[in-house]
């Protein structure tokens, strides 16, 4: 057989299992993937092409399977469609359906299903049967009811006064109610509050969590747990008092970073004294609830926190029984520590209600939307989800991005990704009941690198970036339970979707009613001058914001402190005065739309930068003037902090994820301060009074 038709043979296993073997990073340039990457992610599947003659085989059986079976493992319909969903239409002439419905009811039929999950089985007229999960989801989300902006933070840079060394759910609550009463936000957009992987020192992204289903006891404020004020040992809470005093003060009076260790280290000795206390009867009920209601997920979340505290925050290096959550080893493991396993989940119920909690004070102080929380793109590869869901895994393989003209040697994440067969075979189940419980308090989920509903680049074990391949995920699935979920809590959906995305996505998001991202500096004509792009042309689907967590704030870039920043680190590709008059032309440029529309009350004569607060006023002026529903100001531009909270392409070069909110020098601003600043109430002012309406 000749090498051409190998690689035929290959790319048609390749292609029936969802795996490219080129990919586009531009309309008019297609790359070939290495055939090693191609076969590795078929091991991941499950499928082997290590030889021709395996390639064969596996293309055989794979055919073999596609024509015996009568319904694919999951099917979409989508509410209000007039023809029926293509896998039904397929079927036999007199396949008989019959549906069990999320609400338990016997059909026969699919006509006039509510929206829900169901169970559809199919029984052709020569005997055959088929089964399938009929996800029946509303055709769009609606639009947000009022057109509004609202702040971006990031949660543990929020610190008051009365938080513990780093910003809580009690900072979150205090900020929405200020905001929503006295400056007529619609919002306030957070990190995500993922569970972290414990140890030390923890990673400090919150992208890169130990469970995106749980979400971390760290931001608990310990003083509004009911149970705090009944701590008999209050010698013990004194000192726990005093010690987060001092934590406190040394991040916001004498300079230091964020520590998210010791905050948790003392969170975790004072949580370990609410549990002693007794439980009303009525807080027992829900706790009870609560447990009934997450059921296995919650104990497998609980029982890997307590098995971490024996044997390190990585399951890899476990004893060999205790990495399958099903063994036997396990089980009587989990039984050994119950009381560790109850403390966790405890910890995971408290956070819960002070989620919900935040949430309903957001709604309280009139905001339409209320939090806007963060769903990470995956989790830690040694975290409590990779445990727990390994067999959903795809296994020696992580999620990142290939190369591409802001970073030319790929990006490799280190998540491991799930596998898409698996999911479609337990009708993504673990995707709908993440889904379910974020919804549960927010008013909107950011869905962070929006694109992976669709597909994801994944690199094998070992291999640089550039040697990976994209692998497809059942999109219309996946899509289906996000608007099923969100339409049943009444939330809004955003999507991330920055960066290289895949021709058709974006009209594709923007029909089911899913919310794009547009940060300013990236708007520009880039299919004719390149120029700003002016407001009138911009997409109304979408957040629109000066800048993210991952750039600079705007200060920064309207001075250019950033390309500083980057050359002091070393980071810079081209000498620093090429970087630097590159960053002064394109804000120029910026500045200059912004004169030509009336949007700088007090123009500088001077270069980009010279009366910054009235350009940072400008900057969001303009962001009103596009028809984005969303507008969103990031907290520290409202007092003149210029240093990003994160730097990518740094690890330990930079305070990554520690920094508080500062001001212009530096200076760390606590949340009573934040509030009082005249900036901030200026550049809320000026947008309250441009009024989205």
């Amino acid at each position: 057989m000749t090498a051409a038709r190998e690689d035929e043979e290959l790319s048609r296993l390749a292609g029936l299992h969802g795996v490219a073997t080129s990919y586009s990073p531009a309309p008019d340039r297609t790359v070939a993937v290495s055939a090693s990457a191609v076969v590795a992610a078929l091991a991941a599947l499950g499928v082997d092409a290590s030889t021709p003659d395996a390639v064969r085989t596996a293309l055989a059986e794979r055919e073999r399977e596609l024509r015996a079976r009568l319904l694919p493992p999951t099917v979409v319909q989508w509410a209000g469609a007039q023809e029926p969903p293509a896998a039904f239409a397929a079927l036999p002439p007199g396949t008989l359906l019959r549906v069990e419905t999320e609400q338990g009811e016997e059909r026969d039929g699919i006509e006039g299903l509510p929206t829900g999950v169901h169970r559809v089985s199919a029984t052709a007229p020569d005997g055959r049967t088929g089964h399938a999960r009929l996800i029946v989801a509303p055709d769009r989300l609606p639009a947000p009811a009022t057109r509004s902006y609202g702040l971006l933070v990031q949660l543990y840079s929020l610190l008051s006064r009365r938080s513990w060394g780093m910003g809580d759910l009690g900072d979150l609550a205090e900020l929405a109610g200020w905001a929503g009463r006295t400056a007529g936000a619609g919002f306030v957009q957070v990190n995500p509050l993922h569970a972290a992987v414990p140890g030390t020192p923890t990673d400090p992204s919150p992208y890169r969590p130990s469970s995106r289903r749980f979400p971390d006891p760290v931001h608990l404020r310990i003083e509004e747990i009911p149970e705090f004020a009944h701590i008999e040992d209050q010698g013990r809470v004194r000192a726990l008092l005093e010690r987060a005093e001092r934590l406190r003060a040394d991040v916001l009076d004498k300079g230091a970073l964020i520590d998210r260790d010791a905050v948790w280290e003392l969170k975790r000795q004072a949580l370990e004294l609410v549990v002693r206390v007794p439980l009303g009867p009525g807080r027992q009920a829900a706790y009870d609830a609560f447990r009934a209601e997450e059921g296995q997920a919650l104990e497998d979340h609980a029982t890997w926190c307590a098995l971490a505290e024996t044997h390190g925050p990585d399951w890899h290096g476990w004893p060999e029984p205790l990495r399958d959550p099903r063994s036997a080893e396990t089980a009587r493991a989990r039984a050994e520590l119950a009381d560790r396993v109850d403390f966790h989940a405890r910890l995971a119920w408290l956070t819960d209600g002070r989620l919900r909690a935040a949430q309903r004070a957001a709604r309280d102080a009139g905001m339409p939307v209320g939090i806007v929380h963060d769903l990470a793109v995956g989790v830690h590869p040694g975290g409590a989800d990779a445990w727990a869901q390994q067999d959903h895994f795809a296994a020696g393989m992580s999620v990142g991005a290939p190369p591409d003209a802001f970073n030319a040697r790929g990006q490799d994440w280190g998540l491991p990704p799930w596998r898409p067969d698996r999911l479609a075979a337990s009708g993504h189940a673990p995707y709908r009941h993440l889904l379910r419980a974020l919804f549960r308090y927010a008013g909107a989920l950011r869905i962070d690198h929006v694109m992976g509903l669709f597909r994801l680049w994944w690199v094998p074990r070992g291999c640089p970036p550039t040697e990976g391949t994209y692998v497809r995920y059942d999109a219309d699935a996946m899509l289906a339970l996000l608007l099923l979920e969100a339409s049943r809590a009444g939330s809004v959906v955003i999507g991330e979707d920055l960066g290289t995305v895949e021709p058709g996505v974006r009209g594709t998001l923007q029909r089911r009613g899913v919310l794009g991202t547009s940060v300013l500096w990236f708007e520009r004509d880039w299919e004719g001058d390149s120029r700003p792009l002016p407001p009138e042309r911009w997409r109304a689907d979408c957040l629109a914001t000066a800048t993210t967590h991952d750039l600079p704030p705007t200060a920064a870039r309207l001075t250019a402190d950033h390309v500083d920043l980057r050359d002091r680190l070393g980071l810079l590709t081209r000498p620093a005065a090429e970087e630097r008059a590159e960053a002064t032309a394109d804000t120029a440029e910026w500045l200059a739309l912004l004169g030509s529309l009336g949007l700088l009350d007090c123009p500088a004569a001077g270069p980009p930068g010279s009366d910054e607060e009235a350009e940072i006023q400008g900057v969001y002026r303009f962001l009103l003037r596009t028809p984005a529903r969303l507008i969103g100001v990031w907290l520290p531009d409202g007092v003149g902090d210029r240093r990003p909270q994160n730097l990518p392409g740094t690890w330990d070069q930079y305070p990554n994820w520690r920094l508080p909110i500062a001001d212009a020098e530096g200076r760390p601003v606590p949340l009573e301060d934040l509030t009082a600043s005249p900036r901030l109430r200026a550049l809320l002012a000026a947008l309250r009074e441009g009024g989205p309406s």
